[in-house]
């Protein structure tokens, strides 16, 4: 149990100096008699012995209260250390192409989304056979004819849903294309930088580091307020697309072994197969014609070979999805230690019952205590 705002409890002392000061004053105007004895004798009603239980109520009320606006908090908190992880940025095809059928749990979904899911797993966990990265380092890159920088890296996963849904397909005919050279250089960039990102973020208050972000639009790395030491163990790029390099102004040999040079690994995935074909509904029925060239198996398998990667051709949402694991169980770090403590607010019971004590101090002060005048 904490107190969001302690200050309240200075209120305190002026409650006790007003119970005091209530106590001392004079109990009204006085009555001559020539004899008291007889009254005297007749005792103390229950009535008069409890004469103080309103302001005992009102009291206990306003110390209630102050508790309540201390706001009471209780929290669960869990201590992982996280010292050292692996920087990983997601580089995403989301091409015309990426919109084309493919199956997934049994819906029919565009690869695009496909591949949004299963990426979501190998980052948060499915609970099945993925059990998440929380000591890594996660950024996200997507390129269709131009490449541009989704999330910067980050270890704060919870915010990667809203940047993951962000990603679409591309909308416009001249922004269609598939710049995979240039994706990769970007992602590859964006890692090169890490080290020094992850220094001047250390440095900084942890609202600083976002604010930044918000108000620049720079991609600042972005970590956790309780992380004070990190380490970057690794550094890799998993590339996925459906298509041939097209557009952009570096080829993907180029951004290569720009990644080569920076000490960084590519893991590529070639998602649909060696063909291309797209849905036609009609009439009479969906028919599939080709679309265009599938995957460049060449260039991807060549990425890979000159980053010391790996590369994998994912014909199903099943097949990458096993994919994923693989690379899951290639890239693994030792956990452990990001302090995360969630708490829950406890100051309403407090309040409803210092608003039932002033409720019943009402009451007993209308008609039991009732005085005239």
């Amino acid at each position: 149990m904490r107190f969001e705002f302690p200050w309240a409890f200075l209120i305190l002392p002026l409650v006790f100096l007003l119970v005091w000061s209530l106590l001392r004053r004079p109990r009204g105007v006085g009555v001559k008699f020539s004899s008291i004895r007889i009254a005297a004798s007749s005792g103390v009603s229950a009535r008069s012995r409890l004469r103080h239980l309103p302001l005992i109520f009102r009291v206990t009320a306003v110390l209630l209260l102050a508790v309540g606006l201390a706001r009471p908090q209780q929290g669960r908190e869990e201590v992982r250390d996280v010292s050292e992880g692996i920087a990983i940025e997601m580089v995403i095809d989301r091409s015309g192409s990426m919109g084309q059928e493919l199956i997934y749990e049994g819906a029919q979904l565009d690869r695009l989304e496909v591949v949004k899911r299963i990426f979501r797993e190998f980052v948060l966990g499915d609970g099945r056979d993925l059990a998440g990265r929380p000591s890594d380092l996660i950024g996200m890159v997507a390129f269709a004819r131009y490449a541009d920088t989704i999330c910067p890296l980050t270890l704060s996963h919870g915010a990667l849903d809203r940047f993951i849904e962000s990603i679409q397909l591309v909308t416009r005919k001249n922004e269609d294309g598939t710049a995979i050279g240039d994706g990769l250089a970007l992602a590859a960039a964006r890692l090169k930088t890490a080290e020094e990102r992850l220094k001047s973020t250390l440095g900084k208050p942890p609202a600083q580091g976002f604010r930044e972000t918000a108000e620049s639009g720079a991609p600042v790395l972005q970590l956790p307020g309780a992380v004070k030491e990190y380490r970057i163990k690794s550094k890799v790029v998993i590339l996925l697309t459906d298509g041939q390099n097209n557009a952009g102004k570096r080829s993907p040999i180029e951004a290569a072994r720009l990644a080569k040079e920076w000490g960084i690994k590519v893991y590529a995935i070639g998602i649909g197969g060696r063909e291309s074909f797209v849905t036609i509904r009609t009439p009479f029925g969906d028919y599939k014609v080709p679309g265009g060239p599938g995957v460049d198996e060449a260039t991807l398998k060549a990425i890979a070979d000159e980053t010391g990667g790996a590369f994998w051709l994912a014909e199903s949402a099943e097949k990458l999805h096993a994919i994923y694991k693989e690379i899951d169980k290639l890239e693994r770090t030792e956990i452990e230690s990001v302090r995360h403590i969630d708490y829950a607010e406890r100051f309403a019971p407090f309040v409803l019952a210092a608003l039932a004590l002033l409720l019943l101090e009402q009451i007993l002060t209308s008609t039991v205590f009732r005085r005239i005048p």
